[in-house]
């Protein structure tokens, strides 16, 4: 039997070790070097109160992703404990077929279900308050938080925008978007000038150019725009003022408005538990349907012979243990700049050199367990929140993004009639300032922040937690123009694939990552050498959260 060594049990990792035993003869072991499956995509349970590393949606605008979601996990048939309170309207399931890598992992086979292979079961489409194996549907809302109010995110030009930014800073925005326009910048190799392009300088430097500065760290002018357009593409203010007049004309002027505020997918799909649910679910079925998922395995080294892997080291991270695995085909979804360092041979010292030269940037989530919020909104305070995260612009705070885990399923919080459950997101640099903190100080330094910023009150603290997670985002600068040489490189290694977010440093979303896995098993099962297609993926890919 032809073996495939998988480096990571991330979104990627799982995806592609699914796929091979569903559609191959190829037995996949997954290596994963912590004690947690789903990489960032996993869910922390911290006493019961559940924690979704960056917020994962379920939502893709490829319907093969789609429906392997809901292969595994199927959606809704009957209401969540918190849809009748918050008079969520729900697109109800009245059946669900849940498919199974092997029989061994089905329950008990029905008059639909397969053989010894793949199993296939019908059933009536789960109740989210007695099953567990369900896919929720949840409202969309993220907003951004600038100077004590809300705005729409992305920016759309309204009414109501238009009186919490005032109308004479309003009219300036107008009129710097216009002079951007005339005076169009031709470069646009970097993001200030990408944005600017789009928006205005006065509108760049309201919305985005502190925000960005905060995740990445450097100024935007160091910043490639290869992140920019990937995220915010088709958006520009020349757009948003040409809605904002047809809602001036429309008959129902109201109506215009709210729904021009709503420009991304209203609705998207969530394990009950978690996104870590998902993963888990799916590390559950490789495991018994006859492939490995070894924790706290680290690949240590990757072996070539005649241009091929033919081998790999494995670490046990715990006792330093090393063992050689002959191998077929190697899937690595780690940093870049680990896999280069550690092939033998060597790769070209050019490679190395733009492998070592790629940044990441890393994140740490302040989990707080409320009393109830305490946010000023304008001349008023609220208790709650309808957001799933929001955009923290305020000046002097160095909190990027506040989730609130309520909102994405009443699951992730033990006591959700009475506590909020929220994460303080920090975007930082591993062994910086903050990330060096230890845990009651940075707790204590995220309080501050939020009180500041008049978000929440101390008193109302009842808990708090602090996890730290390493090159969560690769990112846009450093040697990163450069990595063509890279991909150059690993694509004359025929069963070498290089998939995932950090696999291929780009920031891929979830449904991406798992497109680049299913996109190297095609290769697998059509016999094609040639990787190129992977890394096609999300190229030239419709942002996921756009609407139709």
């Amino acid at each position: 039997m032809k073996i495939a060594v998988i480096a990571g049990a991330g979104p990627a990792g799982l995806t592609a070790a699914y796929e091979l035993l569903k559609r191959t003869d190829v037995r996949p072991i997954v290596c994963e070097a912590t004690d947690v499956i789903g990489g960032i995509a996993q869910t922390y349970n911290y006493k019961g109160n559940r924690i979704d590393l960056g917020g994962h949606r379920f939502f893709s605008k490829s319907r093969r992703i789609m429906q392997w979601w809901f292969a595994i996990l199927p959606l809704q048939g009957k209401p969540s404990a918190d849809t009748a309170e918050k008079k969520h309207e729900i697109d109800y399931a009245a059946e669900a077929i849940v498919e199974y890598l092997c029989g061994a992992c089905a329950p008990t086979p029905g008059p639909s279900s397969g053989g010894g292979g793949k199993a296939q079961v019908k059933m009536p489409a789960p109740d989210p308050e007695k099953d567990d194996q369900v896919m929720l549907q949840r409202p969309r809302l993220s907003r951004i938080y600038h100077r004590r109010h809300f705005f729409p995110y992305p920016i759309a030009i309204t009414l109501g925008v238009a009186l919490r930014l005032g109308i004479f800073n309003t009219f300036l925005i107008g009129l710097s978007y216009i002079k951007a326009r005339i005076f169009k910048r031709k470069d646009e190799t970097y993001l200030d000038a990408f944005f600017i392009n789009r928006f205005g300088r006065r509108l760049y430097e309201t919305f985005f150019r502190d925000y960005t500065e905060k995740v990445w760290g450097i100024p935007c002018g160091q910043i490639r725009a290869d992140w920019g357009a990937q995220r915010v593409q088709g958006l520009s203010l020349r757009r948003a003022v040409v809605h904002a007049v047809k809602d001036l004309l429309s008959s129902d002027f109201k109506k215009a408005q709210q729904e021009r505020e709503t420009t991304l997918i209203t609705r998207f799909y969530y394990p009950k538990y978690g996104p870590g649910q998902m993963w888990e679910t799916v590390a559950g079925q490789i495991r018994q349907c006859g492939g490995e998922v070894r924790m706290r395995t680290r690949v240590s080294g990757v072996h070539l012979t005649d241009g091929r892997v033919t081998s790999v080291t494995l670490e046990n991270t715990q006792t330093g243990a090393e063992e050689t695995l002959p191998c077929d085909f190697f899937f690595s979804s780690m940093p870049i700049k680990h896999l280069a360092g550690m092939m033998t041979p060597h790769p070209p010292s050019r490679v190395v050199e733009v492998a070592e030269g790629l940044p990441y940037r890393d994140f740490i989530t302040i989990g707080l367990l409320l009393k109830k919020l305490h946010v000023q909104d304008g001349r008023h305070v609220d208790a709650t929140v309808p957001d799933n995260w929001i955009y923290i612009q305020e000046f002097g705070v160095k909190v990027g993004r506040v989730q609130i885990f309520n909102n994405w399923s009443p699951y992730l919080v033990k006591d959700r009639k009475n506590t909020v459950w929220i994460g303080l997101e920090y975007f930082v640099n591993e062994g910086g300032d903050l990330w060096i903190k230890p845990d009651q100080e940075l707790i204590a330094f995220g309080i501050g922040e939020m009180e500041k910023i008049h978000f929440l009150k101390s008193e109302d603290v009842i808990d708090a937690c602090v996890l730290r997670i390493p090159k969560a985002y690769p990112a846009y600068f450093g040697s990163y123009d450069q990595l063509h040489v890279v991909r150059e490189y690993v694509q004359q290694i025929p069963n070498l694939y290089l998939i995932g977010r950090n696999g291929m440093h780009r920031y891929n979303n979830q449904d991406h990552s798992m497109l680049t896995a299913m996109t190297a098993v095609d290769n697998i099962v059509a016999g094609r050498t040639d990787s190129s297609n992977v890394w096609e993926v999300n190229l030239e890919m419709v942002y996921h959260e756009t609407k139709s």
